[in-house]
């Protein structure tokens, strides 16, 4: 006996509703912006480096096991499936697709869960972005440094560079990236990634968005939710000036910044490692239905 929850219309409309307000919500800003053609420091991040787009966070997914009465339209969208009118996302055609995609994301998931997190990069990895550039030069050349180019450098030789995310080390100055700990590469990063990681922790919504539908909306949107407010906490901590925007900085040059910082850090962390295990769950369910156990050697 099939024992993969049915909801009937009564019970998934409600759901799709709601989750369609609450994303709204939290996107209103954006879609205004884009709408007016505005561009904003800390938001746009979320799409121009991760690529899911707001309908995508807008639109229902009730996610992997699920199966829903009365949806025959949404058999139409890709990985799904109408069976004896019941649809629900197609396990096995995921798997078949995109194995390898599940693969590597449930040994990255895994590798770096299991690590201990590490609280003492203190935020440099944003300052190695801008180590030895003037103003003019960096990524974010619209935005204002707090401190002129030498007094970076020094911020950042008296702190020492232990970055463990490849995807912030790649972007490391020339003169910046000899001196981190370690010389990351792409091949290193299920080595490396830990959950102390600000990055680690914002890519789970990288890897929520690579699952749908798979990834239930609740869980996309929970992982873009602590995503935007980790980076929110990255660019406060960097050696851009976002005042301007009414974003105070976190003074990671001084001690007391440096202990806001490891405090905000570790909570990241704590949320994060539960979100980790949800979409592990979902890797692991849908491998389960597709009969892929070789996903879960």
């Amino acid at each position: 006996m099939d024992a993969r929850p049915v909801l009937g219309p009564e019970q998934w409309q409600p759901l799709a509703e709601a989750h369609e307000r609450r994303a709204r919500t939290l996107l209103a800003d954006v879609i205004a912006r884009r709408a007016r053609g505005e561009r904003h420091p800390v938001e746009d991040f979320m799409f121009d480096y991760y690529r899911l787009r707001p309908g995508q966070l807008v639109e229902w997914h009730p996610g992997v096991g699920v199966r829903l009465r009365c949806a025959a339209s949404a058999a139409a969208h890709r990985y799904y499936r109408e069976e004896d009118g019941l649809t629900g996302v197609d396990a096995p055609a995921f798997v078949a697709s995109r194995g390898s995609t599940l693969r590597f994301t449930r040994e990255l998931l895994v590798a770096t869960g299991a690590r201990q997190g590490q609280f003492n990069c203190f935020g440099m990895h944003e300052w190695a972005m801008v180590y030895g550039l003037t103003p003019d030069q960096t990524r974010h050349s619209g935005l204002p440094l707090r401190f002129a180019p030498d007094r970076i450098r020094e911020v950042v030789n008296e702190n020492g560079l232990r970055c463990t995310h490849y995807d912030a080390f790649r972007f490391f100055t020339e003169d910046a990236a000899p001196q981190n700990a370690h010389q990351l590469t792409r091949a290193d990063q299920v080595r490396f990634d830990q959950p102390g990681c600000l990055h680690a922790t914002m890519d789970l919504y990288k890897y929520a968005g690579k699952l749908l539908p798979l990834t239930s909306s609740e869980l996309l949107l929970d992982c873009y939710d602590l995503a935007l407010e980790i980076r929110e906490l990255d660019m406060r901590a960097s050696a851009y000036d976002l005042s301007g925007w009414g974003y105070e900085p976190v003074a990671v040059e001084t001690p007391e910044g440096k202990a806001t910082y490891v405090r905000m850090q570790r909570g990241f962390s704590e949320r994060g490692q539960v979100l980790r295990r949800r979409l592990l769950d979902v890797i692991d369910q849908t491998t389960e239905l597709a009969g892929a156990s070789a996903l879960r050697d």
